[in-house]
């Protein structure tokens, strides 16, 4: 079995008019402003699935700037996973952690049947991401319905790309630090946390901390997979390809060819991802 657990879709309606949103809502227009970047819908992605041989996607949304498109993207989730509740697991999103109409509409998703929050902006969302107060009514209803979090990281170094932000090590660290029970999936590497897991205090920290794959060849070496399931084990890996943007089979390729033992493919592939979302 094969489980992406970093996908995007966005409606047919979105896709056909990306104006409109990228009017309404600066995150939106950084992500999608350039008509050259992909949009796909869930029967584009489930396309692309048999193609490359993903057995599940977890589509996950956008930390987007407006709570309206985040309510309206989430409904479209939600509609995906269940036309296709065997193939698409859904995460919702909320515009920022503290208000009551964010708070209300993670309710709503969970109602609905998400499995978690995410990809959310820790550094362009609400201020304050590392902040234990401010952020203890969001964290208890994730620790309520038993929700997932996951957002986006930056590496503090390297080429910029749109979108990068700044959701450094540092930023995720004293997040994970103020809430070490919840479990926190951190995109893209968590912007190369796992390499601070050498010192002690970190590798502590990270108990319920997961790293996706999304975009890797954009932004590592293929050797990172080897290099990170030493520092912090595989099973602390999760597959993701941030389909559209980048193809799972060209993700796929880079772990076939990593070298690991089959126990630790196995765990970045589907195993870690079946027993975090229960199936």
């Amino acid at each position: 079995m094969i489980i992406d657990f970093h996908a995007h879709v966005l409606s047919p309606q979105i896709k056909q008019d990306r104006n409109r949103c990228a009017k309404n809502d600066p995150a939106f227009a950084q992500i999608y402003g350039d008509k050259k970047i992909k949009i796909a819908t869930a029967e584009d992605l489930i396309q692309n699935m048999d193609k490359d041989g993903v057995d599940i996607s977890v589509i996950v949304n956008y930390g987007w700037s407006t709570h309206e498109l985040c309510v309206e993207t989430n409904d479209y989730i939600l509609e995906s996973v269940t036309r296709y509740p065997k193939r698409l697991i859904g995460f919702g999103a909320v515009a920022d952690y503290n208000s009551e109409r964010s708070l209300s509409e993670i309710e709503r998703c969970a109602r609905g049947g998400i499995r978690g929050i995410g990809e959310l902006r820790p550094d362009a969302q609400s201020p304050g991401f590392a902040q234990k107060k401010t952020l203890e009514p969001f964290v208890a209803l994730l620790r309520k319905h038993k929700l997932i979090l996951m957002t986006h990281s930056s590496e503090p170094v390297g080429h910029i790309y749109a979108g990068k932000g700044i959701a450094t090590p540092g930023l995720l660290y004293g997040f994970i630090t103020c809430f070490p029970d919840l479990t926190v999936v951190f995109a893209h590497w968590g912007g190369g946390l796992p390499f601070y897991a050498l010192m002690p205090e970190v590798q502590k920290t990270l108990t319920n901390v997961y790293f996706d794959t999304a975009t890797s060849p954009f932004l590592y070496r293929p050797e990172i997979y080897h290099q990170v399931s030493q520092l912090v084990g595989s099973e602390k890996i999760l597959f993701g390809s941030d389909f559209p943007v980048m193809a799972p089979s060209r993700i796929l390729k880079e772990i076939d060819a990593a070298g690991l033992a089959e126990e630790e493919k196995n765990n970045i592939l589907s195993g870690n991802a079946r027993r975090l979302l229960g199936l």
